[in-house]
């Protein structure tokens, strides 16, 4: 299979010929699929590419997922979109019979460390809703006008139809997944009047909402306040995803870190108290008896559910293209055998970057359990206490808790404590700055101009926080101790230029890795340090 990497110049005009359509596609890698090899996949209803684009029809003035199992439509007919919103600012419609809404989203976004690729990732954070067009523009540094222009030239849709776009993508999720009322489902999705949103679901959906809830399947009906057998309050529901899916290592990963009271981890489950703008929240991913990924959910305001869905979908990295992963990894002989035990491995995303950046910075040169034992006591002695979210009671101090009481609870020595606090500090006065939709190279570099912040763990905050899957760390002691193990040069600078073939996804090499190191005595001095552990400090 070819990873889809490519950006699209959406064509608006449902008469445009099929040759035009085919030179609007401006390649971005050379593993870009043509428009012949995106034919192909909808010809033969590949599911693997779906989410990846969408499918426009001419003909019929829908858009379809490329598995649309309908009749495959002629070549002259078909323009292919980089996203949904760009199919709607054109004037197509949704497919009722493939919903695709429902695929799970583009990997695209995280591989494109781009204005479009970043604008994608906090569009689906919601901070149009939030900031509106303006506060979107200001995190990525442009005028509105300009981000609207530079948009609609690389995605086909500005900012506000790609905001609308993901507002009816939570709507649908909403109304085939829960009985929440139709009002509930409204603010849930980031609409701010009923009307406005019966207006959207009619125009993108060609239906009602409440005709759009009549078509879901029978076994999502009748679920009770929210989802289904959700208690009153509990929304439930499913996050779509590319398979396969190391769930089992995923939970590993959470449970080896888990901080008590604010997370809960199990080998089938993770669930954790967060904090978001319209106040505390709780969710718990978990897998259902078909294999299927679920998020259980209470929230103080539902207006921050789509944010959310987001956060957890980017903590288990579920929008990856495993396969293409897979394929591209096992290339090296070396990787294939661990590539064999651990299909479809994921990269754990951050569900809050600023928290990310202190576990971080507390877990440099220690072992994972001793940088838990440390964040417990901060999180016990400065976090907030909430009710109503069952074992999670308690949310991750914020950063100005820190910056003022973190040096009576944070032990080490003198210049950590300071750093740390320091980093808190910079957090919550704004001087630095850290969210998903950051571009990486600025990133790491104001990263590194706060003491006692040095490379790796710089690059470890992007790997988390951004998604980006092109990271590798060679100073890492347990990549060193995994490349050891599995035949490949374990020195740094010969690890760096081995894992050059692996690009665009060392860092899902970096997990293969992690999950290779052999496991040493349980004596605490004998544990390789764990991902999260080490740093050599400025």
């Amino acid at each position: 299979m070819t990873h889809v990497s490519a950006r699209l110049t959406v064509v608006s005009d449902f008469r445009e010929p099929h040759a035009v359509a085919r030179a609007r596609l401006e390649v971005m890698s050379t593993t870009a699929m043509t428009f012949d090899e995106r034919y192909r996949a909808i010809d033969s209803r590949d599911s693997r590419f779906d989410g990846q684009f969408v499918t426009a029809v001419r003909s019929t003035g829908i858009y379809c997922r490329p598995s649309c199992p309908a009749r495959t439509p002629k070549p002259a007919n078909v323009t292919f979109y980089a996203t949904s919103a760009a199919a709607h600012e054109a004037g197509y419609r949704a497919c009722k019979r493939c919903l695709p809404e429902a695929a799970p989203g583009s990997p695209e976004w995280n591989m494109r460390g781009d204005t479009a690729g970043r604008a994608m990732r906090l569009i689906a954070d919601g901070v149009v809703e939030r900031e509106g067009v303006p506060g979107l523009a200001a995190h990525l540094g442009y005028s509105p006008r300009h981000l609207t222009r530079l948009l609609t030239a690389e995605l086909g849709a500005g900012p506000l139809a790609l905001s609308r776009a993901q507002r009816a993508h939570t709507a649908r999720m909403l109304l085939v997944g829960t009985d929440l009322p139709a009002a509930d489902v409204a603010f849930s999705a980031g609409f701010a009047s009923i009307r406005q949103f019966n207006d959207t679901v009619r125009e993108v959906f060609g239906m009602t909402p409440l005709a759009l809830r009549a078509r879901r399947p029978s076994a999502a009906a009748g679920s009770g306040g929210a989802g289904v057998g959700a208690p009153s309050g509990l929304i439930d529901l499913v996050l779509p995803h590319r398979g396969p899916l190391d769930a089992d290592g995923l939970f590993a990963w959470m449970a080896a870190r888990a901080l008590p009271g604010v997370e809960t981890a199990t080998p089938t489950s993770f669930s954790r108290a967060l904090r978001l703008a319209g106040g505390p929240a709780w969710f718990e991913l978990r897998l259902d008896v078909t294999g299927r990924v679920r998020m259980r959910a209470r929230l103080t305001h539902l207006g921050d559910l789509p944010s959310l869905v987001a956060r957890s979908r980017r903590l288990f990295d579920l929008d990856a293209d495993p396969i293409a992963v897979d394929e591209a990894l096992t290339r090296q002989p070396e990787l294939a055998p661990l590539v064999a035990v651990v299909p479809g491995i994921r990269v754990p995303g951050a569900a809050d970057p600023h928290e990310m950046l202190i576990r971080g910075m507390v877990g440099q040169q220690i072992t994972v359990v001793a940088a838990r034992t440390a964040l417990t006591r901060l999180a016990d002695a400065l976090g907030d206490e909430v009710d109503g979210f069952g074992g999670d009671t308690r949310l991750f101090p914020t950063m100005s808790a820190i910056a003022e009481r973190g040096h009576e609870v944070l032990r080490g020595p003198a210049a950590r404590i300071r750093a740390i606090t320091g980093a808190a500090a910079a957090l919550a006065d704004g001087s630095l700055t850290l969210t998903s939709g950051d571009d990486g190279v600025e990133q790491r570099a104001a990263l590194l101009q706060m003491p006692g912040i040095g490379p790796w763990t710089a690059d470890y905050v992007r790997m988390r926080v951004l998604g980006d899957p092109d990271v590798t760390l060679p100073g890492d002691v347990a990549v060193r101790a995994g490349a050891a193990a599995a035949g490949i040069p374990a020195e740094p600078r010969s690890f760096d230029a081995w894992a050059a073939r692996t690009a665009p996804w060392r860092s899902y090499l970096t997990a293969h890795l992690w999950r290779a190191a052999p496991v040493r005595p349980s004596r605490a001095a004998d544990r390789p340090l764990a991902p999260d552990s080490r740093e050599t400090t400025t």
